[in-house]
């Protein structure tokens, strides 16, 4: 179960990281990374604040499952699919969440430019 914990804790931490560069916006449009839609990649204005929005939320989300499977490794006779599970419970919630604000906002950005 230690190399779950290491599993899972590192992959948050690699979410995080990778939204650094968004929420700094030190990432251009392109189709690799980033918050990729279409109103995004057609208009520049709308990819740097999007992706701004976006990495905040999946810094939380990357946080959020660091955290879950740092706590849930210590509690007592929980079994290993009761982690994973509880761990993807627990970084999924946030992560949808913040999918769902994101579209948002990015459908209000585009109503704005129009």
């Amino acid at each position: 179960m230690t190399t779950l914990l290491i599993l899972h804790a590192a992959s948050g931490v690699l979410l995080m990281a990778l939204s650094l560069p968004l929420l700094w916006e030190k990432v251009p449009p392109n189709g690799l990374y980033g918050f990729r839609v279409k109103a995004t990649l057609e208009n520049p204005r709308i990819w740097y604040a999007a992706n701004k929005f976006a990495a905040k939320r999946l810094l939380v989300a990357g946080a959020v499952f660091v955290v879950a499977a740092v706590i849930l490794y210590f509690i007592p006779g929980i079994g290993v699919d009761t982690y994973s599970l509880g761990c993807l419970f627990l970084f999924a919630v946030p992560f949808v969440i913040g999918l769902v604000q994101s579209l948002r906002y990015v459908k209000s950005l585009a109503r704005q430019v129009r």
